[in-house]
């Protein structure tokens, strides 16, 4: 991955697509020596945006698991009950 300024990339930004695009690197952009964001191939972006799902979904697994595992020992309420202690 290389850094590359805000204003050399303006200059270059043609060429900096095709480094990216088809020299598959990954570019971070600076300004004034702060890291601002980065240029991927759209197939990381693509690689990133599934693992994100998996993680997101493995999470969701986890409150899941944890949620029953709670229900087992405290117990539940029927429907019915809940709209009671709710006025429902």
């Amino acid at each position: 991955m290389v850094n590359i300024s805000t204003v050399e990339a303006r200059n270059e930004f043609s060429t900096l697509v095709n480094r990216v695009a088809f020299g598959k690197e990954r570019v971070v952009l600076t300004r004034r020596g702060k890291e601002l964001l980065a240029m991927i191939p759209l197939e990381d972006l693509k690689l990133l945006e599934r693992l994100l799902k998996r993680l997101e979904d493995l999470e969701d697994l986890e409150d899941a698991r944890l949620a029953l595992a709670e229900a087992e020992h405290e117990g539940t309420i029927s429907l019915g009950q809940l709209k009671h202690e709710l006025n429902l």
